[in-house]
């Protein structure tokens, strides 16, 4: 797509109320990951829910796979300004998710953890919202390692960061616990309609 016929999209868009601001469309699917692609083996990948929770588990790469799942169709959107539309994707809602463990009343926050460390957090508030999926196809096919194979968190409703490439677990706490990207500078919440790009002054 040429840029006068991109600029000319992103003005239809705007109208149409689908582009946040500062935002720009793209067609590509820009690979944005700090550090290395996780391996993955199936025979020894496993996925587990901690902490506020009435029943601890974990899931085998088999058994996550025979969760139900549903197809969805959003629009995401990069905190380094890019937004792409209608991306299609197959995952584990987690609405439905939280019913096979329980939630107990202090769970407040649910803290993304992922392979070599990499956490990320959000509200139970945000991530009880019906478009939240653990994801593990894009298009119809799984995903590809450059976007978070096997799985990942998909949150449309906040900056693509927040949507957690190679997960292995989620914590709910009590507590906060801001991830890798919120204690070095990002902002804690990340709407991309209040352009919550980054924190000031250290705080959130």
């Amino acid at each position: 797509m040429n840029f006068l016929k991109r600029r000319e999209q992103e003005k239809q868009v705007k109208s149409e109320g689908r582009l946040p601001p500062g935002q720009s469309l793209t067609q590509k699917f820009p690979v944005l990951t700090y550090g290395p692609n996780p391996p993955f083996d199936p025979q020894t990948w496993d996925f587990r829910v901690f902490g506020e929770v009435d029943t601890e588990m974990r899931w085998t790469w088999e058994e996550f796979l025979a969760l139900p799942t549903q197809t969805q169709t959003c629009d995401i959107h990069c905190v380094t300004r890019w937004s792409k539309f209608d991306t299609v994707w197959e995952g584990v809602p987690f609405t439905e998710f939280i019913k096979l463990f329980g939630v107990k009343p202090s769970a407040q926050y649910v803290i993304a953890h992922c392979d070599y460390g990499y956490t990320t957090n959000l509200p139970l508030e945000a991530m009880m919202d019906d478009d939240v999926l653990l994801a593990y196809k894009y298009d119809g096919k799984f995903l590809e390692p450059d976007h978070g194979f096997p799985v990942r968190t998909l949150v449309p409703k906040r900056y693509f960061w927040k949507s957690a490439k190679f997960l292995r677990g989620l914590e709910f706490s009590p507590v906060d616990k801001p991830g890798f990207w919120e204690v070095n500078g990002y902002h804690n919440n990340g709407d991309p309609w209040m352009e919550e790009r980054y924190g000031r002054r250290g705080f959130f």
